[in-house]
């Protein structure tokens, strides 16, 4: 753990990346005291999993209304009984944004049931019942994002979640590692990895929801940290991810400064739900 430790320390003193990771703290900051967090955390961290989820879904080209998604996720409303494509991938989104909020006690102490439960979650209806919730095994391939290159062995990725598992751990509060540094690595190698056939995207955010929670920069979970990603663009995103992937010091500091500005306009974002959560507006 020592050498997790001083690895994620020097990732956050990575040229560029300090003032990135001040600026998300301090937009965390001004969130948590925003005047209506003081007695409707829960309405406001629903709605944010709300417009989270539907950045998401849109991050997966699974555009759908916002009015539905909160609908479906406040049970006045359910998906079609036989779902499009797009429908079936924007529930799974739907359902896994929302276990981020369950998981989040689990994602420092126990990483890998977190990340099953999401893909439980994300995945459920999009591949077979024997897939679900494990990583991929020996004679199993990954084609989703492309991009980034080919998807690790299942025995490299045993190890790649050895490590993820030991991130986590050194990512505790007691470490004095910044949080967002943990929720970006984490986010980034559930994507780059691959741990599983499908959904990998999907559970990659919504883990990063969870452990922005859990490590306390937004112990609310009213930061709409997925329209972050997307208001910077799908192709800004698979870009950084992909920076990440080539291991190199600019290629993972591009990544961090992506997840920071992800974070700061997912805090205003979030500042946005407050105000309406004060004035009434949600429906």
């Amino acid at each position: 753990m020592p050498d997790a430790v001083a690895s994620l320390r020097a990732l956050a003193e990575l040229p560029g990346v300090p003032d990135r990771i001040a600026a998300a703290r301090e937009a965390c900051e001004r969130l948590r005291w925003h005047e209506a967090l003081r007695r409707r955390i829960p309405e406001a961290s629903a709605e944010s999993r709300v417009r989270g989820a539907q950045a998401s879904a849109a991050l997966e080209g699974a555009t759908v209304p916002l009015d539905l998604v909160r609908d479906v996720m406040r049970g006045a409303a359910q998906w079609p009984l036989e779902p499009d494509p797009v429908e079936r991938v924007a529930r799974g989104v739907v359902q896994a944004t929302a276990e981020s909020e369950h998981v989040r006690s689990l994602v420092a102490t126990a990483p890998l049931q977190a990340l099953a439960r999401l893909h439980v979650a994300a995945a459920s209806g999009l591949v077979d019942d024997s897939r679900l919730g494990r990583p991929r095994v020996e004679g199993e391939t990954c084609d989703e994002l492309v991009d980034l290159g080919p998807a690790p062995s299942a025995a490299a990725l045993r190890a790649r979640l050895d490590g993820l598992v030991e991130l986590l751990a050194a990512g505790s509060r007691g470490a004095q590692v910044p949080a967002l540094v943990v929720a970006a690595v984490v986010h980034a190698e559930v994507a780059t990895a691959r741990p599983f056939v499908r959904g990998n995207a999907v559970v990659a955010r919504a883990m990063e929801r969870a452990v922005v929670q859990a490590l306390g920069l937004d112990p609310t979970g009213v930061a709409v940290i997925e329209a972050g990603h997307a208001a910077q663009g799908g192709p800004a995103y698979l870009g950084a991810l992909a920076a990440y992937g080539t291991g190199t010091r600019e290629g993972v500091a591009l990544w961090l400064e992506h997840c920071a500005a992800a974070v700061v306009a997912g805090a205003e974002q979030g500042e946005q739900v407050c105000d309406a959560v004060r004035a009434g507006r949600l429906t």
